[in-house]
């Protein structure tokens, strides 16, 4: 109850928003939150952020801030960790091929795949004046479900590229059609925290979610969820163009996540907290927005050549690159 009363004393305005790039820390079938200690998880996973990520991520085992040596993120400050199921193309003859991450154009040249990350207060345009509390060491959560067949909730959605810029319109699952610039994947977390439990046996009952499509500043907490925390988000980009001219004659869509969904209704999401000490808290008590939040303004960063240098062993030894007969984990 302490956090509580602390977020509700705190009366002061925030109004930082960061926006930055992660690039992969490593591709593998593993998923510490859902299913914990399991060698190998059900399906594959591109995860970015600190290189303590393992098979279990046990919350009592220590503070990822301080368990991490390195970080693919631009905040060296930042060892949380982020991950999204992986996209894979379906040809004709029933093969599969995993699809290429591109970088975001918004981040530096030469970021090896990943996602761009956001820690926002109101929108993708303005920071807003809500106080921010920022999350707490063992903290988790996930967003989506691969079991959905229906949409599941909003901030879920799919962007077909006319270039890396475009963000609109968003879809509720994948492109009917090919997609000249590919196709980005988004997740928004929920932005209001119970303030107590720092996590819960879905992942997401101590979270609720305010969140409306886009980037569009989330409604206000409930009193059963009264702490607002910064809204998470994700955008990766899929370099799907590669495939276009073997888009299938009868028009349906060739592109599957890596549980074998064609839909696109069970996209989903994993994030566990990592920052080191004070600094997520620092940044959102600041003025900074963006890059501007860069190089010490209050956060260290540093470059792409120590994000990419970042990673961390395979546990889980297969073949996911080449042309394969079934999804890995699928085949049974």
């Amino acid at each position: 109850m302490k956090w509580l009363s602390l977020s509700l004393a705190l009366a002061a305005p925030a109004q930082a928003a960061l926006r930055f790039g992660c690039s992969t820390l490593t591709i593998q079938r593993l998923d510490p939150l859902v299913e914990p200690g399991t060698v190998p998880s059900a399906h594959l996973h591109q995860i970015v952020g600190g290189n303590a990520f393992n098979a279990s991520m046990d919350p009592a085992a220590g503070d990822l801030g301080e368990k991490g040596t390195c970080t693919t993120c631009t905040f060296s400050e930042d060892f949380s960790n982020y991950w999204t199921a992986v996209m894979f193309f379906k040809h004709a003859n029933g093969t599969y091929k995993r699809v290429p991450i591109m970088q975001n154009t918004a981040l530096p040249n030469g970021i090896n795949g990943g996602m761009t990350i956001y820690y926002t207060q109101q929108d993708f345009y303005s920071n807003g004046n809500t106080k921010m509390t920022a999350f707490k060491p063992g903290f988790r959560m996930t967003v989506g479900t691969p079991t959905a067949d229906s949409k599941y909730g909003p901030g879920l959605k799919f962007v077909c590229l006319q270039d890396k810029g475009t963000r609109f319109p968003e879809l509720d699952d994948f492109p009917t059609q090919p997609c000249v610039g590919g196709i980005m994947t988004v997740h928004h977390f929920p932005a209001c925290w119970d303030g107590k439990n720092l996590d819960s046996p879905d992942h997401q009952s101590h979270m609720y979610n305010t969140v409306k499509d886009a980037f569009q500043n989330s409604g206000p907490c409930p009193a059963s969820h009264p702490v607002r925390v910064p809204q998470v988000a994700y955008e990766t980009l899929w370099d799907t163009t590669q495939f276009n001219s073997m888009w299938p004659t009868d028009g349906s869509n060739p592109f599957v996540l890596s549980f074998g969904d064609n839909k696109g209704y069970g996209t989903h999401a994993d994030y566990v907290f990592g920052w080191k000490g004070d600094s997520l808290q620092k940044a959102m008590d600041s003025s900074c927005m963006f890059n501007a939040c860069e190089n010490g303004n209050p956060l260290l960063s540093q470059g792409v050549t120590q994000m990419n240098a970042c990673s961390v062993g395979k546990t889980v030894t297969e073949d996911i690159d080449s042309w394969l007969p079934s999804l890995p984990g699928m085949s049974m």
